[in-house]
């Protein structure tokens, strides 16, 4: 987390100040925002590797007081603008593409105002995996499946317990109870209540119409901004078929043990 105040700079209200985040995750809030803050990300890699990585911020629900631009050679392309309301939208792009130059809009008082955005920096392929514009509730074939199982960052069997649909936010949130945990990246899904069950939820978009239903899914998915989002969420029985037939051909790209 980077924070910062304008108010140490209420006589010099032009003043841009530089901030450098080395982390590949976090978040941004600038209180008070008088002039601009140029934010320069940069990750403890080799440079040699930033034209592989794509950059998403995600502003912070009531984050208001400033315009988000990316910023490159001293053009200015608009991201966010000042008080844009809505759904909590995901702006991405390029390493390569700038920087984010984010400027204080006029304010009659500057100390109601918090601006402020979590960030995340991974590789362009994960970034497409998660934003699939061109058909975001397409079943996953049988290859993307077995792909999912070996990349994603969780990886369970379990049932739809509930559906909440989230109209403002444009997504649904799935209710899911665990039968078996092979993997996860973050304590998403976690044991609940004196019964000792496993339980998560997930993240996906309202048009998707995930709806409760009987039978158990193999659930696969990234973390995306500390949520986790649907991926591949093959039926288990199917599942099951098309990993014995990857596995007797030999063409299974890793083992998991679907049992």
């Amino acid at each position: 987390l980077s924070s910062s105040s304008g108010l140490t700079h209420e006589s010099h209200r032009k003043d841009v100040e530089q901030v450098y985040l080395r982390c590949s995750e976090g978040s941004i809030e600038w209180m008070y925002p008088t002039g601009a803050l140029i934010v320069n990300l940069r990750p403890n890699i080799s440079p040699a590797s930033y034209k592989h990585l794509t950059v998403c911020i995600k502003p912070f629900k009531d984050s208001a007081g400033a315009n988000i631009y990316l910023e490159k050679t001293g053009e200015l392309k608009l991201l966010v603008r000042d008080g844009e309301r809505g759904p909590s939208r995901v702006y991405c792009f390029g390493y390569d593409q700038g920087g984010l130059f984010v400027e204080a809009t006029p304010q009659q008082d500057i100390s109601r105002k918090i601006t402020g955005f979590q960030y995340e920096l991974m590789s362009k392929g994960i970034a497409a995996d998660l934003h699939t514009a061109s058909a975001p509730c397409r079943p996953c074939s049988d290859t993307e499946v077995l792909l999912a199982v070996c990349t994603s960052d969780f990886v369970i069997r379990g049932s739809i317990q509930n559906v909440t649909n989230e109209a403002e936010e444009q997504e649904s949130i799935i209710h899911v109870g665990v039968n078996k945990l092979y993997r996860q990246k973050s304590k998403v899904f976690q044991l609940t209540g004196e019964s000792g069950n496993w339980r998560g939820q997930i993240k996906t978009l309202l048009e998707c119409g995930v709806k409760p239903g009987d039978g158990d899914f193999l659930f696969t998915g990234r973390m995306h901004f500390g949520e986790a989002r649907l991926g591949c969420a093959p039926r288990f029985k199917d599942f099951q078929r098309m990993y014995k037939e990857a596995k007797d051909k030999g063409l299974n790209p890793c083992e998991i043990g679907p049992d």
